[in-house]
C-alpha cells in the first residue's frame, strides 16, 4: 500500500459530529415545523366547519318563506342536514341519528318574521384540541341578513366568521 490508497481509505463515511449536527438540525426544524402545522390543520377545520354548518342557511331561509318555525319531518321544517366528523350534536327532522365519537349535526333554532334564527356547530368528535368545544354559529336577522361568529380563538378563525365579541 503506498500513501494515496491509505489517504483514500481513511475519507470513507461521516464522523459521529457530522451525524449529530445533522440529527440536532433536523430536531430543530422538528420543532418549528409541527406546531405551526398543528395551527393549520385547526384553521383548516375551523373553515370546513363554517361552510358545513352554512350550508344550512338556504334550507333556514326557505323554511321561513314557507311559513315554517318548527324543526322536524314534513310538514314542519327538515333540514335534512348531512353529519359531519368534525361536529358534535343529535340529528333534527329525517337525518339519522348522530353516533356518538362519530359524527354529529349543526343545531337550527328557527326564528320568526319578527325574531332571529341561529344555526349552531360544535366542533368535537375529530376536531384538533385546539378548538374542540368551540362554536360556529350563523345568525340570521330579521331582515334576512346572515352573520357568522365563532368562539375559537383568532388565529384560527377565517375573516367571513371571526371570534366573537367578549
Amino acid at each position: 500500500m503506498n500513501r494515496r490508497s491509505i489517504a483514500r481509505n481513511v475519507q470513507k463515511g461521516f464522523t459521529l459530529i457530522e451525524l449529530m449536527i445533522v440529527v440536532a438540525i433536523i430536531g430543530i426544524l422538528a420543532a418549528i415545523a409541527i406546531p405551526q402545522y398543528q395551527t393549520y390543520v385547526a384553521k383548516s377545520q375551523v373553515t370546513r366547519a363554517v361552510a358545513e354548518v352554512g350550508a344550512l342557511k338556504t334550507k333556514v331561509d326557505t323554511c321561513l318563506l314557507d311559513g315554517k318555525t318548527t324543526i322536524g319531518t314534513e310538514p314542519d321544517c327538515d333540514p335534512g342536514a348531512t353529519a359531519s366528523t368534525m361536529l358534535t350534536g343529535g340529528a333534527q327532522g329525517s337525518s339519522p341519528a348522530a353516533t356518538a365519537k362519530v359524527n354529529g349535526y349543526p343545531q337550527i333554532t328557527l326564528g320568526t318574521a319578527t325574531t332571529a334564527s341561529t344555526i349552531v356547530g360544535t366542533l368535537g368528535n375529530s376536531a384538533a384540541q385546539a378548538i374542540s368545544g368551540s362554536t360556529i354559529t350563523w345568525s340570521r336577522a330579521v331582515d334576512g341578513t346572515w352573520s357568522c361568529v365563532s368562539t375559537a380563538d383568532a388565529k384560527y378563525n377565517t375573516p367571513a366568521c371571526p371570534k366573537a365579541s367578549t
